[in-house]
This record gives structure tokens, C-alpha cells and sequence, in this order.
């Protein structure tokens, strides 16, 4: 998710340490996220093409990337440091979520992270919940960090099905997540302003869930075209004492 004036670091590994989270067996065991079985092939061109079977799971996708991480301001201490307060704050905002961070997948993007969710973990937790505490955590790690260690995020929020094997996950439904995060639109949405978080849901995660929650603040939203001729839904999130601060002398 490049900036005008940065570099961007390795590519996306899809593929990365899903911590607390075993990997069950051949077969999938009773997991969400298991390794695809390789079905027997005989001799001939499905043995050359490599016949697998796929194993997919329903997620809610979560994709995260910190503004402008490879400016040429930033030496890799700060890089590590804010890499280190990008985790801790998500970690932190899935606890005061009740979204269980153990139970999801986590691969690492360099500036960001991609964060796979089971089904049975409801989404109107990451409507409703995690936005403001994600906020609030960021603010904090601002507050104690100088100017090139501070994070502001922007985080895609998407559901579909994902595709597992030895690798690592894929999927178009993880492809159109990165995609709405890449959106110039949600870019251009967060360079404007002071919020410390934009969110980008997808069309069928608003239309779905966020506009029928009363907790989910779906008027703070407002809909964009996406380069693919879709409709996606930016909101800024600041800090909830800011916002409460302006809502008491208004």
C-alpha cells in the first residue's frame, strides 16, 4: 500500500505464522484453518498439474497497514518500534472487542498485518467494538512516541471464503480486502485529516452488517467507487475521548 513519497517493504507473505493457532492434521481435524489433503493422482496430466483439493473456511478479513511506514524519515528502529506498537494495539483493541486475537490467523505484511477471523466469531464485534478501542490504543502509543514512531492505520474490513494449503491462504475475497486497502480514496481520506484510524468496509460487510447495528455508528460512513466499479465505505475514527470531549462543549 505504497505512499507517493515511500518505499515499500517486501511483498505480502500470505503465508505467515499464524500464532496461537495448531494446525491440525491431514484432513482438518476439528480446526477452522487446516492444510488442504493432496489427493492421490495416477501417472498422466492431472499427476503433472498437481490435482488438489481445496479446503476453505467463511473469515471475517481484517487488513491493516501503518501511513507512510517507508518514509525515508523513519530509520528501521523507528520501523521496529512501530511495527511493535501496531501489534500491541491490536492486540489490545481484539481483547476490549472480545474478539479472541488467539483464535484468528496473523500473517505479517511488513507495514501491516492480514488478520483472519473464524465464522463463529461474530462480526458485529469488529462493527461495533474494535473501532474505537483500535483508536484509543493508537493515541496512547502516539502520546509516548516521537513524530517518526507514531501510527496512524488504515484497516480494510471485508468476510468471505478463504482457501488454505501448504502455503499459506488465498482467495479473492483476501485479494479484494488489499485491494480496498490500496484505494486511493481511503488514502486521500486519511492524508486530509487528523483521525488516527480510516476503515474501509467492503459493499456486502456494510450492507450486511454494519448498517443493521445500532452500535456501529453506520452514519459515519459514506460510500466511494473503487477502481473495480464497486462501492466500498470509508469512515475516520478518532480518538473516543476526543470525540466525547467535542460532543460535551458543542
Amino acid at each position: 500500500m505504497p505512499e507517493p513519497d515511500s518505499t515499500r517493504p517486501p511483498a505480502a507473505r500470505l503465508g505467515g505464522r499464524a500464532w496461537g493457532w495448531d494446525p491440525p492434521g491431514p484432513g482438518g481435524g476439528s480446526g477452522i484453518i487446516g492444510v488442504a489433503p493432496f489427493p492421490e493422482t495416477g501417472p498422466g496430466e492431472a499427476g503433472r498439474r498437481g490435482g488438489v483439493g481445496l479446503n476453505t473456511a467463511h473469515c471475517t478479513i481484517v487488513v491493516v497497514d501503518v501511513e507512510g511506514f517507508g518514509l525515508r524519515s523513519r530509520t528501521n528502529p523507528n520501523k521496529v518500534r512501530v511495527r511493535r506498537g501496531m501489534y500491541r494495539a491490536l492486540e489490545r483493541a481484539f481483547v476490549a472487542a472480545a474478539i479472541p486475537w488467539a483464535a484468528c490467523r496473523h500473517a505479517d505484511l511488513g507495514d501491516g498485518v492480514l488478520v483472519l477471523a473464524p465464522a463463529r466469531i461474530s462480526k458485529v464485534l469488529f462493527a461495533d467494538l474494535l473501532l474505537g478501542p483500535l483508536a484509543d490504543e493508537l493515541a496512547a502509543h502516539n502520546g509516548a512516541h516521537p513524530p517518526s514512531e507514531r501510527i496512524r492505520l488504515r484497516l480494510a474490513l471485508h468476510a468471505g471464503e478463504v482457501s488454505y494449503d501448504d502455503y499459506g491462504v488465498t482467495g479473492s475475497s483476501i485479494l479484494h480486502a488489499q485491494q480496498l486497502l490500496d484505494a486511493s480514496e481511503l488514502k486521500r481520506s486519511l492524508a486530509g485529516t487528523t483521525a488516527l484510524l480510516a476503515v474501509i468496509a467492503s459493499d456486502w460487510l456494510f450492507d450486511e452488517v454494519i448498517r443493521h447495528s445500532e452500535r456501529s455508528c453506520a452514519d459515519a460512513y459514506h460510500p466511494v467507487g473503487i477502481a473495480n466499479g464497486g462501492v466500498a465505505w470509508i469512515r475516520l475514527v478518532q480518538r473516543r475521548r476526543d470525540l466525547s470531549r467535542r460532543l460535551r462543549f458543542a
